[in-house]
């Protein structure tokens, strides 16, 4: 083994591990090597993932070390995850439960295929709620991923595996997805950076025009900002869109610790990241202010409306609540509803916007066992600021913004106008460097898991 490989490879960021590969410095197998000691070292307990392929991802790398490009590629040698809604190829897609089919997939996903040919090598795929229900990724099938920073805290969902992954430093980047802050709840729980898209930029699975009436998108999760714009990058393909427009130098910053529900305040200390967010960014020479979008005071029923005749389409529960809404002919496109014209008119003046991603940071394990599909989503509802961008159909994503008092991570959510990832990119990019957040081997020694 080198002496690059002989030092710690997991936890490095892909931007790091491509170029070593590239470089000659260290070998494919190397990585993934010492990425598949990190999950055997940490997953029992933490449960990100759903299934390891270990003996495919090595051989994947050494298949990919006699590529003709692989100078050329951005991913070279980098471990990926993949959450357990898409396709990779000799692996069953249970989708968190345990009435899907057992068969393997017979090919990979679009979005899997693009990730193998930039280069990644994919190790597993990730644990995520049944259906991919809820923001807390807990099936009861298979059992609850742990957060790293503490065992007996939530990863959030519905990419909670994806999240633990990435956090824990088992991967550098996994994929996951967001219809209404999958992504953006987890990586605010674990601590990383997870982006969700404008809807078309990167294609869902199976081909599919929508998926949930316009709510979902797929994207990436990752420790740094680098690493997150890179996955974008290969992700979207050549449909990326970011730079749709020059990035002014000065950014027009609107900064609100309202919560998007009515009457719903956030927590202290959340409040306070996003004030020193925005302190932050204005000391960076950005045009900060204090606005709050135009939210309705119906703003979780417009959701529903989507959110329910979705699950109707994926799966028997909660279909009749779901097939009610479509009855009524309230189940129409995201895309229809009056919400998206007038935020994306509110948007006119702003060029992002800073907010919280979760009221508080992550809630104990078990937090909703036993509370009915009812209670839990309005509870549920309480604690995310996640899904009125997913109905307006804008680019957002959380951002690390600090930790609480008992040692949990606090997300920051930045959202921009539709297209407009560079610009939520450049903020995040910007926290990062003004304001670091530590990694999960920083911390002090995780709670365990009783």
């Amino acid at each position: 083994m080198s002496k690059a490989a002989g030092s710690t490879l997991a936890g490095r960021s892909a931007t790091d591990l491509a170029a070593l590969v590239r470089g000659g410095e260290v070998t494919a197998e190397e990585v993934v090597a010492a990425h598949l000691a990190r999950i055997e070292q940490l997953d029992q307990e933490l449960g990100a993932f759903q299934v390891v392929t270990g003996t495919q991802a090595l051989e994947e790398a050494r298949r990919l070390q006699q590529r003709p490009d692989l100078d050329r590629l951005p991913l070279a040698g980098v471990p990926v995850a993949i959450k357990d809604n898409i396709d990779v190829a000799g692996v069953p897609t249970r989708i968190g439960s345990a009435a899907t089919s057992a068969a393997p997939a017979a090919a990979d996903d679009e979005l899997v295929s693009r990730l193998r040919a930039a280069g990644a090598v994919v190790m597993g795929k990730t644990r995520m709620p049944e259906l991919a229900i809820w923001p807390f990724t807990e099936p009861q099938a298979y059992g609850p991923a742990r957060n790293p920073w503490n065992r007996e805290r939530s990863t959030g969902g519905s990419s909670g595996g994806s999240a633990a992954a990435v956090a824990a430093g088992m991967v550098p980047i996994a994929l996951g997805s967001d219809g209404g802050g999958s992504i953006r709840v987890p990586a605010a729980c674990c601590g990383i950076v997870g982006l969700k898209p404008t809807p078309g930029l990167v294609p869902l699975p199976h081909g599919q025009a929508e998926h949930w009436l316009g709510l979902s998108a797929f994207g990436p999760l990752a420790y740094t900002v680098a690493d997150t714009a890179l996955a974008l990058s290969v992700l979207a393909g050549e449909s990326r869109s970011e730079a749709a427009r020059p990035i002014p130098n000065q950014l027009r910053v609107a900064l609100s610790t309202r919560h998007t529900s009515p009457g719903v305040k956030l927590g202290k200390e959340t409040a306070a990241a996003i004030l020193r967010a925005g302190s932050a960014l204005a000391e960076a020479g950005h045009e900060v202010r204090e606005a709050d979008p135009p939210y309705p005071s119906d703003i979780g029923p417009r959701f529903l409306r989507r959110w329910l005749p979705g699950i109707a389409e994926d799966a028997r529960k909660m279909a009749r609540a779901g097939r009610f809404l479509q009855r009524r002919g309230w189940a129409t496109p995201a895309a229809a509803d009056p919400f998206r014209t007038r935020v994306r008119s509110w948007f006119e003046d702003f060029d992002v916007l800073v907010m919280a991603t979760l009221r508080e940071p992550a809630p104990p394990l078990g937090r909703w066992d036993g509370k009915g599909w009812i209670a839990t989503t309005l509870s549920v509802a309480n604690w995310i600021l996640t899904p009125p961008w997913n109905l307006a159909g804008l680019p957002a994503a959380s951002v690390p913004g600090g930790m609480s008092s008992d040692g949990l991570p606090i997300g920051i959510q930045v959202v921009a106008p539709a297209g407009q990832e560079s610009s939520i990119i450049r903020v995040l990019g910007q926290l990062q460097e003004l304001q670091p957040w530590p990694r999960f081997d920083d911390a002090p020694s995780p709670v365990s898991a009783r």
